[in-house]
């Protein structure tokens, strides 16, 4: 599902994905960095991947933006996109094309951010690069990207959750469905795969989190 949020308030009774448990704070230096960019650059047009989050939209659109969403992860891992392997024992197969076109068709719209979250940390691994591909192709230059990655694939903070933004440092965490962390990235493979773009910056963290904020 992509779609813009025209209002400034919106019903979650339309997402796909379930949220359960409570929100938990979490001290965000990517989110420090973002939230210094969107309130000094105004009418930017965010891309925000997760679930449907009316506190984002509202936030987001408090501060002069568009706000566009899509339900990535529920949509890759449930829909008809991941294809049996050629051959046997081959690997799988992904419909990467036939994904965007139902699920983030941008029809020629650019974004200045885009809040990817850990969203690579839970997609087949057939979407990971072609996803990167396209969001390149439609962030302008000098835009940015937020991304979350796993340090472990299992233990504490592993769950897939919904990110809810602040106005403070810390963003909001908020336990969703129960997807395994697909596979954990080095350094050196995100540096690899966004190669192509201009710049990024790794923030650490203690609990098994980490943020890159990638420059177009």
């Amino acid at each position: 599902m992509f779609r813009k949020i025209f209002q400034r308030t919106s019903s979650e009774s339309d997402r796909t994905t379930t949220l359960t448990g409570p929100r938990v704070p979490r001290h965000s230096s990517g989110w420090v960095a973002m939230l210094k960019f969107l309130q000094e650059q105004p009418n930017q047009r965010v891309l925000d991947i997760g679930p449907t989050s009316s506190q984002n939209i509202n936030f987001l659109t408090g501060l002069g933006h568009s706000v566009y969403m899509a339900d990535v992860v529920h949509e890759a891992i449930t829909g008809p996109w991941n294809l049996p392997p050629l051959e046997k024992d081959g690997p799988p197969r992904f419909e990467a094309a036939g994904f965007f076109e139902q699920n983030l068709n941008f029809g020629g719209r650019e974004f200045d951010v885009v809040l990817l979250w850990n969203t690579l940390d839970y997609i087949p691994q057939g979407l990971v690069e072609p996803l990167i591909e396209h969001l390149k192709g439609a962030v302008r230059k000098g835009g940015l990207i937020l991304a979350i990655f796993h340090s472990k694939a299992t233990g504490p903070n592993t769950g897939f959750c919904r990110y809810h933004v602040t106005e403070t440092d810390a963003i909001e965490m908020q336990d969703a469905e129960q997807h395994p962390v697909q596979r954990v990235y080095t350094n050196r493979r995100i540096e690899e795969l966004f190669s192509d773009f201009s710049n990024y910056r790794f923030f650490l963290a203690k609990d098994n989190l980490y943020e890159v904020l990638i420059t177009r």
